[in-house]
C-alpha cells in the first residue's frame, strides 16, 4: 500500500489576497444593474473598461488604469449600442481596441485614444452584423490576430476575421451550428486549437472551431452546467454549476472523455453564479462567487487528487462582476501574482484585490514568474483559418528584460509596418506575391535582413502606451525600483552595443592591414 503525505509542499500555499486602500480604488462608477452572467469588466495595463447604466441604449466606460479615486459623473462613455451592453473583452494583442456585443443583436469594435476621453464615443471602427437575437459573449482568440468569436441567443457561435478594410462585416468566416439551446460560456485551450462550451441543455462540447465539428460531448445528471474552462495543457476542463439540490458545485473532466467527470465537490448552498478563472502560469484555479465577496483558489495538479485547495479570500462586500489584470500588469516587485477587480454595485466602486505571494526580498522572483504569454500574435488571422495552429509568443516578465506590453498599431513605427506586410505575404503566398515585381521583393528582402540585424529593444519604443519621455514620475518606493532596474537593463543593453561596435572596428582594422600586405607583396 503506497503512502502519500497528508502535507505537500507548495510555492502557493499561503498566497493570500489584499485589498487596495480607498485611494486607489475606482469610486462613484454607475456599474449596471444588468442581471446577465458576465463579468461586466475588462482590464488591461493601460484601462479599465466597465458596463454601466445608460439611458436609450447601451454604453460602458474606458477609464485609464492610473486613474483612480472619485469618478466625475459627466466622464465620457462609450456609448454606440441601441441595447444594452452584454459583454466587453479587450484585444489582448492592442490595449487601445475593445470589443463589446449588446442587446440589439450587434458586435462592435472601439479604438480608444491613447489620452483621457473628453467627449462620448458613438462611432465603432468595426460592426459586425450577422446575429438573428442578441449577442451575449465574445472571445478573442488567444493566439491568431484579429479573430473572435461570438456567441448569440440565436444559438449560434460565428467567427469573425476583423484582418479587412470593410467598417460593417456582415459574413462571419465560419458559423457553429451545434447546440439546440442558448451557449453560457466559451473557453479556448492555450494554442486555440480547441474550444469548449457550456450550453443551456446541460452539456459541455469540445469543438473544432475550424472545422465546425464536435469532438466530445458529454452531460451528468448530477451537474448542471453554467460555466466551462480549459486547464491550459493539462487537457482537463474545468466546470461550474449546480448539483440536483441546487448547491453550488464544481467538476473536473478528462478532455478526450466527458462521459463522468474526474472530481466532482458540492461548495454551498448559495444561489449565485461561480466564476472559473485560470492562471496556467502558476497552474492555480480561482473560482469567484458572484452576489458573495469571496474567493476560493486552488492550486492544479496533473495527476490525483487534482485539485488541492489552498485558501478563500473573503470580503463582506458582495462582487456583481469581476476584472482580471493581464500578467504584464502586476506588480512584480510586490510579488503579485494575480489581480482581481471587484464590482459593488452597492458602493458603486471597483476593488482591486491583489493576490501576492509572501516573501521577504524584495527582488525579482523568477520561481512565482516563468514565462508567460506575450502582448504579440503568434498567427496572422489567414494562417490560423488555413489550418495553423501555434502556442502563444511567451516573454519574461523580469523588469527590463523585454517590453512585454503591446502597442497600438496607429503608433508603430511606419517602415516597420511596412516591413511586416510584406513578410505576411511572402509568407501567405497570395495573389499579391505573385503580382509582385522582382525589384520591390529584393528591397523587401534587404529591409528584412536589416531589421533581423536590429536588437529587439530598438524596435519597440513605447512601454504602457507611453512614450519614453512621457512616462509618469515614480509614486512609490517598488516603482522607483523598477525605473532604477529597467535603466540598469538599457545601460547594460548599450555597453554590449559599444563592445560589439568595437569589435566590428578592429575586425575592419585587421582586413585593412592584411589588404596593405596582400598588395605589399604583389
Amino acid at each position: 500500500m503506497s503512502w502519500h503525505p497528508q502535507y505537500r509542499s507548495s510555492k502557493f500555499r499561503h498566497v493570500y489576497g489584499k485589498a487596495a486602500s480607498k485611494d486607489k480604488c475606482y469610486d462613484c462608477v454607475p456599474i449596471t444593474r444588468n442581471v446577465h452572467d458576465n463579468h461586466f469588466c475588462a482590464v488591461n495595463p493601460s484601462f479599465i473598461a466597465v458596463v454601466t447604466e445608460c439611458a436609450g441604449g447601451g454604453a460602458f466606460l474606458v477609464i485609464p488604469i492610473k486613474q483612480t479615486g472619485k469618478l466625475d459623473p459627466h466622464y465620457p462613455k462609450v456609448c454606440g449600442h441601441r441595447g444594452n451592453v452584454l459583454d466587453i473583452k479587450w484585444n489582448p494583442f492592442n490595449d487601445f481596441v475593445i470589443a463589446s456585443c449588446s442587446e440589439d443583436a450587434t458586435v462592435k469594435i472601439w479604438d480608444i485614444p491613447n489620452q483621457l476621453l473628453n467627449r462620448n464615443i458613438t462611432t465603432p471602427k468595426k460592426e459586425l452584423l450577422g446575429h438573428a437575437r442578441r449577442v451575449g459573449l465574445i472571445e478573442w482568440h488567444p493566439t491568431a490576430e484579429n479573430i473572435l468569436f461570438s456567441s448569440g441567443y440565436d444559438y449560434k457561435i460565428m467567427i469573425w476575421n476583423l484582418d479587412v478594410e470593410d467598417t460593417i462585416i456582415s459574413k462571419p468566416v465560419k458559423i457553429l451550428d451545434c447546440h439546440r439551446d442558448v451557449v453560457l460560456s466559451m473557453s479556448f485551450n492555450t494554442d486555440g486549437s480547441l474550444l469548449a462550451t457550456a450550453c443551456r441543455d446541460r452539456k459541455i462540447r469540445v469543438i473544432d472551431p475550424r472545422g465546425g465539428t464536435v469532438l466530445q460531448e458529454g452531460s451528468y445528471k448530477s451537474h448542471k452546467v453554467n460555466k466551462v474552462l480549459f486547464l491550459g495543457n493539462m487537457k482537463k476542463l474545468f466546470s461550474t454549476g449546480t448539483s440536483c439540490w441546487n448547491n453550488r458545485q464544481i467538476a473536473l473532466w478528462d478532455q478526450n472523455d466527458l462521459s463522468v467527470p474526474l472530481l466532482e465537490e458540492d461548495l454551498d448552498g448559495s444561489s449565485g453564479l461561480l466564476f472559473p478563472v485560470y492562471d496556467s502560469d502558476t497552474h492555480m484555479l480561482y473560482v469567484v462567487g458572484k452576489g458573495d465577496g469571496n474567493i476560493r483558489y486552488y492550486e492544479i495538479s496533473p495527476e490525483k487528487p487534482y485539485l488541492n485547495y489552498l485558501m478563500e479570500y473573503r470580503s463582506h462586500s458582495p462582487q456583481k462582476g469581476i476584472g482580471m489584470m493581464p500578467k504584464r500588469g502586476l506588480d512584480v516587485a510586490a510579488c503579485e501574482i494575480f489581480r482581481f477587480y471587484k464590482l459593488i454595485p452597492t458602493k458603486s466602486l471597483i476593488e482591486p484585490v491583489s493576490m501576492i505571494v509572501p516573501r521577504r526580498s524584495e527582488s525579482y522572483q523568477e520561481d512565482i514568474y516563468p514565462l508567460t504569454a506575450a502582448a504579440q500574435p503568434a498567427l496572422t488571422a489567414q494562417e490560423w483559418l488555413n489550418g495553423i495552429n501555434k502556442g502563444p509568443l511567451l516573454v519574461s516578465l523580469r523588469p527590463g528584460s523585454e517590453d512585454v506590453n503591446s502597442l497600438p498599431q496607429f503608433l508603430e513605427p511606419e517602415p516597420l509596418v511596412k516591413t511586416t506586410d510584406l513578410s505576411q505575404q511572402q509568407e501567405g503566398g497570395g495573389r499579391m506575391q505573385e503580382k509582385q515585381k522582382p525589384r520591390e521583393i529584393e528591397d523587401g528582402r534587404r529591409r528584412l535582413k536589416v531589421e533581423e540585424k536590429l536588437p529587439t529593444n530598438e524596435q519597440t519604443c513605447l512601454s504602457n502606451g507611453f512614450g519614453i519621455f512621457e512616462c509618469p514620475p515614480p509614486k512609490t518606493e517598488n516603482e522607483l525600483l523598477q525605473m532604477y532596474y529597467r535603466q540598469q537593463e538599457e545601460i547594460r543593453r548599450l555597453r554590449e552595443l559599444l563592445i560589439q561596435r568595437d569589435v566590428q572596428i578592429k575586425q575592419l582594422e585587421l582586413k585593412l592591414r592584411n589588404l596593405c600586405t596582400d598588395t605589399g607583396n604583389y
